[in-house]
């Protein structure tokens, strides 16, 4: 097929997927997609790239416990499919190695720099799309990126040691994230991410379908 049939098939592609557990429809961004393995098991297929019919995830702890527990992969296949019991440990260990990769890019493009001094001079230019800070640093630093955030995000999903794995360093506890580039994909896997570590997910409920074609 030539690019302008790949450019018409892309476009005309839904933005929005079906969540097996909620039962509604969503924007993909915060879905997680996932499709059945040759040999029946229940893959993650974060980067959306796997070939295969997808079932679709709300990026919530709680919704895909309960997929799990209700055997809900299985009713969107329409077929018996294994999901392991640990795969929302899974998918939050994926959705932190793209999410310090997604910064890891941005920092080698100069988008991303860490260290309150470089954060606090960074948000005094401007065009800034998040601040991060260390999900084990002290409720003090927190409050310091409060008053630079202007309306921002402050995306505080990563431990200080998982912010330092991004930026080369042993740990960080501030950063400040630049427009462009890689920051839609950084805000994006942030709050996927956020979902499997809030401390009080909101309680899923059980729907019906979920694939894509």
């Amino acid at each position: 097929m030539g690019r302008g049939g790949a450019s018409r098939r892309a476009e005309d592609e839904p933005s929005e997927r079906r969540c097996v557990v909620h039962g509604e429809s969503a924007p993909k961004a915060g879905l997680i997609r996932f499709v059945v393995g040759p040999e029946g098991a229940v893959v993650p297929d974060l980067a959306e790239r796997l070939p295969g019919r997808g079932i679709w995830v709300s990026a919530e702890r709680a919704a895909l416990e309960t997929a799990v527990k209700k055997n809900l992969f299985s009713r969107a296949a329409r077929a018996p499919v294994k999901a392991s019991p640990d795969l929302p440990a899974q998918v939050e260990a994926l959705l932190v190695k793209r999410l310090v990769e997604a910064l890891g890019f941005a920092r080698k493009s100069g988008a991303a720099v860490c260290g309150f001094e470089k954060t606090r001079e960074a948000a005094r230019r401007g065009n800034l799309a998040a601040l991060l800070a260390a999900s084990d640093g002290a409720e003090g630093g927190k409050a310091k990126l409060r008053p630079l955030a202007a309306g921002l995000p402050i995306l505080s999903v990563l431990s200080s040691e998982e912010l330092g794995l991004a930026f080369g360093r042993e740990f960080v506890i501030h950063a400040a994230l630049e427009n462009g580039g890689t920051s839609d994909r950084v805000i994006r896997e942030a709050l996927r991410l956020q979902g499997f570590r809030a401390e009080a997910p909101e309680p899923a409920r059980e729907g019906g379908g979920g694939f894509d074609t």
